[in-house]
């Protein structure tokens, strides 16, 4: 039984035979550790489709982790603290799956007292029985008594972000989108637009300044030769260019360069572009949250900085149209944020959310599950929800979540991403073509995520399934 306290137990006190145990069940959580510190990402640890085909049909953990339950049962068990680790010899019998329980013994085995010399015999058994480990440890062995507290173990995260992979992984099968980049003057855009084209998400169409595209291209030493780029005078222009050409059903779809986004959607909802359709423009944060048990879209935080009652609705059914191109036909559960859970006529998100909620019962929105006003903690909690005595099937389980106002939605989304380490793509919906909107500090997960989603949309499209 764990204590506060390490006591050891000196050279002296030690007699043949004496023992000291250990059991651990290893989680997925000890690989990404292990490997995270160690560096070894092994596929056989580290990745499930491959481990599949190797001689354990399966992932496993890595043989040191189970050797460092010795280290742990010398150091701070038997003799504990003040013993200096000298050598190991280690056989590993069979392997440690996810969900084994390892139970590691350390027995005296030998005393030298010349040097406080002292042999282990070691060895570990799983939940069958069956040995996993075994070997002979040599320590030296304290000779003072010793008890100190016992450290507090520092609090770790894991960050996997796996919600998308397989958003990514599916359109592999799909033709890369010809994509026209708009104004692609730095060394960061440049490099996420090679990390697509790498990944057979984009063929990319350059617009800009010619002699800026080449100067940045030469810095992050890329070779521009197999690449389209058209020349115009500055940011605004290659907006309008880039426009025109989707406009034209030239390119498939625009990601946003070194440029302001007021920039780029100026020329994309201007009344001539040709790329306006039936609903208002919107934004939608694609997010990958670790600490979320699903996937979660956060709307608009970026383009509609107060729309009323008419715009959200168009906001509600852009989210619900995409989610339902990246996961399919089940209905996703759209939950209407504002401050407070019930409605306030003072409070006009409160008011938006119950009409947009009666405007989904007449049809007038399609194919979500609606449900607000819900404060944040009650849309993604269900404890949160069931303390307020909230019943719902969207509070604590919503897939959209529609944010009063551009600042509310930029804070959470930023938030969740800044301080909650989530990947957030963003794409901008509404268009007739997907418009993608990346970041500098975007990780090379969410650039690609960005381009993933642009794809399935294309294709979405081009299968007629939206308009």
């Amino acid at each position: 039984m764990k204590t506060d306290v390490l006591q050891n137990v000196t050279f002296e006190e030690l007699i043949l035979g004496q023992q000291a145990s250990l059991s651990r069940t290893l989680t997925q959580n000890d690989i990404n550790l292990f490997a995270a510190m160690s560096g070894d990402v092994n596929p056989a640890h580290m990745d499930a489709d491959f481990a599949k085909s190797d001689i354990f049909h399966g992932v496993v953990g890595h043989g040191m982790w189970s050797g460092a339950l010795i280290s742990t049962l010398l150091g701070t068990v038997l003799p504990g603290p003040g013993t200096i680790y000298l050598e190991q010899d280690i056989q590993f019998k069979n392997p440690v799956r996810i969900g084994d329980r390892l139970t590691l013994t350390i027995v005296v085995r030998a005393k030298i007292a010349e040097k406080n010399i002292v042999h282990f015999n070691c060895a570990g058994v799983n939940q069958k029985g069956e040995c996993v480990i075994d070997g002979i440890a040599k320590v030296i062995a304290p000779t003072k008594k010793i008890s100190v507290k016992r450290t507090e173990l520092p609090h770790f995260e894991i960050h996997q972000h796996e919600h998308f992979k397989n958003t990514i992984a599916s359109c592999r099968d799909l033709p890369p989108i010809k994509t026209a980049i708009v104004h692609p003057v730095t060394t960061n855009v440049l490099e996420a637009i090679v990390d697509s084209v790498k990944a057979g998400l984009i063929t990319p169409v350059l617009i800009g300044p010619e002699s800026k595209i080449n100067k940045a291209a030469k810095e992050a030493k890329i070779k521009l030769t197999d690449w389209e780029i058209i020349d115009t005078e500055h940011s605004d222009a290659a907006a309008v260019k880039a426009v025109e050409l989707a406009a034209a059903g030239k390119v498939d779809a625009i990601m946003k360069g070194a440029l302001h986004t007021d920039e780029l959607m100026s020329a994309v909802i201007s009344p001539t572009s040709g790329l306006r359709t039936k609903f208002r423009v919107s934004h939608v944060y694609v997010m990958d949250v670790h600490t979320y048990h699903k996937p979660l879209f956060i709307t608009d935080a970026a383009i509609n900085i107060a729309p009323d009652a008419a715009d959200k609705a168009d906001i509600c059914q852009n989210a619900i149209n995409l989610w339902r191109i990246l996961f399919g036909d089940k209905k996703p559960k759209v939950a209407i944020l504002a401050a407070v859970e019930v409605v306030n006529l003072k409070m006009q998100a409160t008011v938006d959310a119950a009409i947009l909620c009666k405007m989904a019962d007449r049809g007038q929105i399609t194919n979500g599950i609606l449900d607000g006003p819900l404060a944040f903690d009650n849309a993604i909690s269900k404890q949160a929800a069931l303390d307020k005595d909230i019943h719902s099937p969207v509070a604590g389980d919503a897939d959209i979540l529609v944010v009063p106002e551009i600042e509310s939605g930029n804070i959470v989304a930023k938030q969740l991403t800044f301080l909650g380490h989530a990947n957030a793509a963003g794409i901008v919906l509404g268009a007739r073509v997907p418009i993608i909107l990346t970041s500098r500090a975007d990780s090379l997960q969410t650039r690609l995520l960005s381009c993933a989603v642009a794809v399935k949309i294309v294709a979405a499209r081009k299968a007629g399934k939206i308009k």
